[in-house]
């Protein structure tokens, strides 16, 4: 398996659960060489999460449908960044030392304050899915971007900011990303998002469906931006740098920021 190979595959044995069959030596370097195709694999995640929610929605109420989309595209990641974002609640919502809301996050254990926000969280979510499907499923292309560029907004957080825990723990793996790999998921961002918004208009030829992608595509990148550097600055100003866990937290926010600004747009467009 070539280079580039070897990285697409371990991002998606890392951040999915898409049977991905391959030998791989995880090593810091292929952990920082994958970073590239996270948004690849939230695209990859978004078109099942898409075609289930068609699907769901065909046979089922929007209710039930919205229901098991939430459950196919938390199924899909295996719950990995919803388990960050538990542990960061509990950590950061713990009101304690840097040292000991560090000590609580490592924690495999989910405390009250996990618990909680990862309800609220989910609520939150299931709510815009179906407001997202009550309306139809004409704009449901754009729901690829949401998974996109929150997943692009985590290699920006590596990049970025300090790591909390220095070279330990997982988030040190990513330690020393070049600005090559930092452009690179950019790029493929960009590419992957303008793909997605225009499959609406390609299939409803319309001027309305149109104006919508177009906002979404520039819209949905700027709020997942802005929502994710306001998290970011906080975490990064009570516990001294980033983790792993708070790159899952990331994650988490801007998948829902994203999902509110495509309900925001659908309703006021």
């Amino acid at each position: 398996m070539t280079k580039w190979g070897q990285a697409a595959a371990a991002a998606f044995q890392f951040l999915s659960r898409f049977p991905v069959n391959a030998n791989i030596d995880y090593s810091p370097t292929l952990f920082r060489q994958s970073v590239k195709f996270y948004p690849l694999v939230g695209a990859a995640i978004g078109l099942v999460v898409w075609g289930g929610a068609a699907g769901f929605t065909y046979l089922l109420p929007p209710l039930p449908a919205a229901v098991l989309t939430l459950i196919l595209w938390v199924g899909l990641t295996g719950g990995l960044h919803l388990d960050g974002w538990m542990d960061t609640a509990d950590g950061i919502l713990s009101y304690r030392s840097r040292e000991q809301m560090l000590d609580i996050m490592k924690d495999s254990r989910v405390g009250a304050m996990g618990v909680l926000a990862s309800t609220l969280l989910l609520m939150l979510k299931l709510s815009l899915i179906y407001s997202l499907l009550i309306n139809g499923l004409n704009y449901l292309g754009l729901l690829l971007l949401p998974l996109i560029w929150s997943r692009w907004f985590m290699v920006h957080a590596m990049a970025t900011w300090p790591m909390a825990r220095g070279k330990d723990g997982l988030a040190g793996k990513f330690n020393g990303l070049d600005k090559g790999q930092i452009w690179a998921t950019l790029l493929i961002a960009i590419v992957l998002s303008g793909v997605a918004a225009s499959i609406a208009p390609l299939i409803y030829m319309d001027n309305h469906s149109l104006m919508i992608a177009l906002l979404g595509f520039i819209t949905l990148p700027l709020a997942a931006w802005g929502a994710g550097t306001w998290l970011a600055r906080r975490l990064n100003a009570t516990l001294g740098g980033l983790t792993g866990d708070t790159y899952g937290a990331l994650n988490e926010l801007l998948e829902v920021v994203a999902l509110l600004m495509l309900v925001l747009l659908h309703n006021h467009m």
